[in-house]
């Protein structure tokens, strides 16, 4: 069970982003911000793995909060899921040695968009970001491979930036729930038709299968 202050990535937790960070104690918030070396160092410590070998990181809820994804992370060359939630990284940066990463999980952080991932656009098949501050998609179109995208609880608020995802060739599972596009829509009874119209390849919308026009006939 985590301690106070402690929230373990996948947990229930209503705070977002900087909410994260009035949650730690108060003496962690006071203390300089962890860095990625000395959150590699504490994994490396805990897990006996090194973790330039590594396929799996997890660095999340970090007391004190990770602030920045620095140049410590060109290291991870065989990472394949990396994990910093839980944190209060403003920026998505240095992931030009991750050649191998397939799933980014940046939930509850503080960011406010998308730049940053363009260097591993051609192997990302996952992203997590929800609860952060994103109300513009740009630079999603990089993400070539990408089948699942999480990112419930931003603020993204209109269809111009929404069909956005409509340039992501692989995407299949989307999770939307939470931003304000979302909420209008919901409210309304038409967020479902509305979506799955503009970002058609979609299979799974905000954890519901999406059934399409054909295969309702042949039902």
């Amino acid at each position: 069970m985590a301690g106070p202050g402690l929230v373990t990535e996948g947990s229930c937790c209503s705070c977002v982003g900087s909410l994260w960070c009035a949650r730690v104690p108060s003496v962690a918030v006071r203390a300089k911000a962890t860095t990625i070396k000395e959150a590699l160092a504490r994994w490396e410590e805990k897990t006996g793995q090194r973790p330039s070998e590594a396929r799996e990181i997890k660095l999340y809820a970090q007391i004190p909060p990770i602030e920045k994804m620095d140049a410590s992370l060109s290291t991870l060359a065989n990472c394949e899921k990396l994990s910093l939630s839980t944190n209060c990284i403003e920026k998505i940066a240095n992931l030009n040695g991750l050649k191998n990463l397939r799933i980014l999980s940046l939930g509850r952080n503080n960011i406010k968009n998308l730049n940053g991932l363009e260097a591993v656009g051609d192997t990302l098949e996952e992203l997590w970001i929800s609860y952060n501050f994103i109300e513009k998609l740009k630079g999603i179109h990089v993400m070539k491979k990408l089948k699942i995208l999480y990112m419930s609880n931003n603020l993204v608020k209109d269809w111009a930036e929404f069909v956005k995802l409509a340039e992501l060739p692989c995407l299949e599972d989307l999770v939307f729930v939470g931003n304000p596009l979302e909420e209008k829509h919901s409210a309304e009874g038409n967020w479902i038709d509305e979506a799955t119209k503009r970002v058609s390849r979609l299979k799974k919308l905000d954890g519901t299968p999406v059934i399409k026009e054909d295969e309702e006939d042949e039902s």
